[in-house]
């Protein structure tokens, strides 16, 4: 059984690597969205740079990969009786990956995106809960960051009410929803501070 896990680390953290931000700004600008803006390698910087159709390619790319790296973890631990163990290390790889890419020199993005398509593809009652309680937070204050921050420790909170028959889908979905929040520690600061920057995902430039 632990070759097969392997099997999953390996794919789901190789997957993640596989930046949407990064392939699209160099496709569209020939350049690499983390020289501009805020150096994140997220939807949020490329939004803000970039805006317009490539922020639709940056969710495909980030969003296909996540459930591809669910549904690979799953297909290899399905033998075992572990189809949910195998999608919930596979997505727990996939966010290490995106957020620590050995391909991009370690500089990858903060794991919402992808994190929200894991989510509906272990559970979708997490899932549904996530993206409600950042769409919500988002539309009444523009703060992308403030929203994902509550969403990620709402993925948390998610996975231990809804998977607890399940230990380990449990301890994945709290290890990658504290990861995420891990992640913005920065902006945590910012919103703190009162300097956090406003964004309109789908339209070049942003709001102060």
């Amino acid at each position: 059984m632990w070759f097969p896990i392997l099997i999953t680390v390996l794919t789901g953290y190789l997957l993640g690597n596989l930046n949407g931000a990064v392939l699209m700004s160099n496709l569209l600008a020939h350049e690499d969205v983390r020289t501009q803006g805020s150096g994140n390698a997220g939807l949020t910087n490329f939004a803000r740079n970039y805006g317009g159709l490539g922020s639709f390619g940056v969710i495909a790319i980030d969003g296909i990969k996540a459930a591809l790296a669910c549904l690979a973890g799953g297909l290899m631990l399905v033998p075992y009786d572990m189809w949910a163990e195998g999608m919930a290390i596979g997505g727990l790889a996939l966010m290490v990956g995106h957020d620590f890419p050995v391909l991009l020199g370690f500089r990858g993005g903060k794991g919402i995106l992808s994190g929200c398509i894991i989510a509906f593809v272990i559970d979708w009652r997490v899932g549904l809960l996530v993206l409600g309680v950042f769409a919500v937070l988002y539309l009444l204050t523009r703060y992308v960051s403030l929203g994902s921050v509550v969403a990620s420790a709402t993925f948390a909170v998610g996975f231990a009410v809804f998977r607890h028959d399940r230990p380990v889908v449990m301890l994945c979905g709290i290890a990658m929803g504290l990861l995420a929040v891990y992640m913005h520690r920065g902006n945590i600061l910012r919103l703190l501070q009162g300097n956090e920057r406003k964004t309109d995902l789908f339209k070049k430039g942003s709001k102060k």
